[in-house]
């Protein structure tokens, strides 16, 4: 389905609680101009002082988040262009990472692809029972090299391995629990909002430098992800120029 609206990202801070939420039409899909916003926003209130804690989230009820977009990805046509489509992710991860304050993801649906780098970019995770995931990359001829090793940090060599080569199956929230992406699932949207309100505003309240502390320890170890990332990028943008992934790009989007 083409993406009709560039849609947006919306920022507010209230007692301490800066809460950036993103939104588009195609699913809360992130085209670059989102995730360069996104990124911004999220070193903007990281190196604001009356932020104490960061909430990621996105608007409606069905998707958190459905990835890159695929318009974007079609259009690809060298690897230089194709380094900088993946790169987009890399650099929100990267600004999740190397922010001071703590973020907690509210995960209000399901997630693909670069949704679940979302999730596991974030300090701690909040779900709904709705909130499936899903890795596709292999199934449109590239892999999730950019997102991995943030997701591989959070579930482990196995779970990822089995969340990539089952790449058209759906994974339960329950599962990314077990697992260790999510830390809390909730039946429903108001039940998971109202552990939200109550979790950030006693997060809130702590001491700021505990909790900066608190995040350089939880992020210890990666500190080489800005040429990681990268790196991996690149890999990204070549396998999407092969015959192959086009092919399967193609084929997978009825075009």
């Amino acid at each position: 389905m083409p993406e009709t609206s560039n849609g947006h990202v919306t920022v507010t801070l209230t007692d301490g609680v800066s809460t950036i939420s993103f939104y588009h039409p195609a699913q809360n899909a992130l085209p670059a101009q989102l995730l360069d916003q996104l990124c911004h926003e999220i070193e903007k209130a990281g190196d604001n002082f009356d932020t104490r804690l960061i909430v990621l989230k996105s608007e409606g009820e069905r998707a958190f988040c459905a990835g890159a977009s695929f318009d974007e990805l079609i259009q690809i046509k060298d690897k230089q262009a194709g380094a900088e489509f993946f790169s987009g992710f890399a650099r929100v991860i990267n600004a999740c990472r190397k922010s001071p304050k703590i973020i907690i993801a509210r995960i209000q649906g399901k997630a693909v692809g670069g949704g679940v780098g979302l999730a596991a970019a974030a300090d701690y995770c909040l779900a709904a029972e709705a909130a499936s995931i899903k890795l596709s990359e292999l199934a449109i001829g590239i892999g999730p090299f950019v997102i991995s090793p943030a997701l591989i940090r959070k579930i482990g060599l196995p779970a990822f391995s089995q969340l990539t080569i089952r790449a058209v199956d759906f994974q339960t929230a329950e599962w990314a629990n077990e697992k260790g992406l999510y830390n809390e699932v909730y039946p429903d949207i108001k039940s998971l909002d109202a552990a939200l309100d109550a979790l950030t505003q006693k997060l809130a309240s702590y001491h700021p430098e505990a909790l900066t502390g608190l995040k350089q320890i939880l992020w210890e170890g990666t500190e080489n992800w800005d040429e990681l990332l990268a790196e991996r990028a690149v890999i990204s943008g070549r396998l999407v120029l092969s015959e192959f992934t086009q092919h399967a790009l193609k084929t997978f989007f009825g075009r």
